[in-house]
C-alpha cells in the first residue's frame, strides 16, 4: 500500500511530517500564530510562505506531508509544490475530510470548520482533493473521529472507503476530544468483508495530554501507523508559554522547549510520525532537533508529571481564540 513507502521515504533519524494546519489559511488556534504569520496573510503570501516551509522541510529529509479539506488552501498549496518538483517521488501525501472549511480566508469567522461525518460529504470532498492531488494522495482520513461518529457504524460509508483502499488510496483515521482512547479502540474493530478497514490513526498526543498513549500502542501493536499531532499542545509547550519544567530540562539539553517536547512523542516506541505544525522555517528547524535531544530516565520523568487530566487539556483547548 502506498503509505507503506514511508518507512523507506524516511531517514532513520527523521520520523518528523510536516503538518499544514497553520499555513494553509490565514486564522488557528496556535499561541503567537498572529506573530508567526504577520500582517500579510494573502493567498499569495501564504503560498509562499508554505512553498519555503515544504522545501526546507524536504531539504532537511523531511518525507510525509499533511494537509487537509478544512485546512484553507493547503492541499492546493501542497499540489502546487509539488507540481514544481515533479522529481519527489519518495514524499508520502496525506489529507483529510470530514470537516468543511468555512472561514472565507478570514480570522474572525463566527464558525471556522463545520463537520460532518456522513457519506455525501465524503464524497464531496474526496472528489475535491482529487481534482488536487490526483494519484499523489497516499493517505486519506476521516477527521477527528470521536466515539460517537457515525463514521464509526456507517456501513455504506464503510464500503465506500474500502474501495478508495483496493483503488490504492490507504484510508486512516484522526481523533480528537477527551475519549480518544474510547474512539481508537472503537476503529480498530472497524471491519470490512472481515479484514480491518483502517491502517493508520492520526491522534492527539504530548507531554500535557498522554491519555491516548495506551490505545496508539494497542493499534500499532495491531499494524496501524501512528501519527501524532499537535505534539506542541498549540504553542502550549513552546518559547514563553512553556512549564518550567519542560523549559528546565531544555535548557539542561541546549535545545529548545519545542525539540523537547517533540523528542519525548518520538520515544515512543509506537509513535511512527510525529508531525511538526511549524509556521516558519525557523521553527521547523528548531522541531527537528528533536531527533538528538537527550532524554534520560531523570528527564523523562520530570516531563511525565506535566500531564493533564484529559477533560482540562481539552477544556482549555477549546477556549484557545483563532488568530
Amino acid at each position: 500500500m502506498p503509505f507503506a513507502r514511508l518507512a523507506t521515504a524516511t531517514t532513520p533519524t527523521c520520523h518528523i511530517g510536516l503538518g499544514l494546519a497553520a499555513v494553509g489559511r490565514p486564522g488557528y488556534i496556535t499561541l503567537g500564530h498572529d506573530r508567526d504569520l504577520g500582517a500579510d496573510r494573502s493567498v499569495e503570501a501564504l503560498s509562499a510562505r508554505t512553498l519555503e516551509l515544504l522545501d526546507a522541510a524536504y531539504a532537511q529529509g523531511v518525507r510525509y506531508f499533511d494537509a487537509a479539506r478544512s485546512y484553507g488552501r493547503s492541499e492546493e498549496f501542497l499540489a502546487d509544490w509539488l507540481d514544481r518538483n515533479p522529481g519527489r517521488d519518495d514524499v508520502v501525501i496525506g489529507s483529510k475530510w470530514g470537516y468543511t472549511y468555512t472561514a472565507d480566508w478570514t480570522t474572525d469567522a463566527e464558525r471556522h470548520e463545520v463537520k460532518d461525518h456522513g457519506v455525501e460529504t465524503y464524497e464531496r470532498q474526496r472528489a475535491e482533493t482529487a481534482a488536487l492531488l490526483g494519484d499523489r494522495l497516499d493517505l486519506y482520513q476521516i477527521h477527528s473521529v470521536t466515539p460517537d461518529s457515525p463514521a464509526l457504524t456507517d456501513q455504506d460509508l464503510h464500503g465506500r472507503l474500502a474501495e478508495a483502499a483496493a483503488g490504492g488510496v490507504t484510508v486512516g483515521f484522526s481523533t480528537s476530544g477527551p475519549a480518544q482512547a474510547d474512539a481508537i479502540r472503537a476503529a480498530l474493530a472497524v471491519t470490512v468483508d472481515g479484514a480491518p478497514l483502517f491502517r493508520t490513526v492520526q491522534s492527539t498526543y504530548n507531554a500535557l495530554e498522554t491519555s491516548a498513549g495506551p490505545a496508539l500502542a494497542e493499534a500499532h501493536d495491531a499494524g496501524l501507523t501512528v501519527i501524532v499531532k499537535e505534539g506542541m499542545a498549540n504553542g502550549r509547550l513552546a518559547g514563553p508559554h512553556a512549564p518550567d519544567a519542560l523549559n528546565a530540562v531544555a535548557a539542561e539539553t541546549g535545545l529548545g522547549a519545542d525539540a523537547v517536547a517533540l523528542a519525548l512523542i518520538l520515544r515512543q516506541p509506537w509513535a511512527g510520525v510525529v508531525l511538526s505544525g511549524a509556521a516558519t522555517t525557523a521553527q521547523l528547524a528548531s522541531n527537528l532537533h528533536a531527533a538528538v535531544v537527550d532524554l534520560d530516565d531523570d528527564r523523562m520523568s520530570r516531563l511525565a508529571a506535566l500531564a493533564e487530566e484529559p477533560r482540562t487539556y481539552w477544556e482549555r483547548r477549546g477556549a484557545l481564540p483563532w488568530h
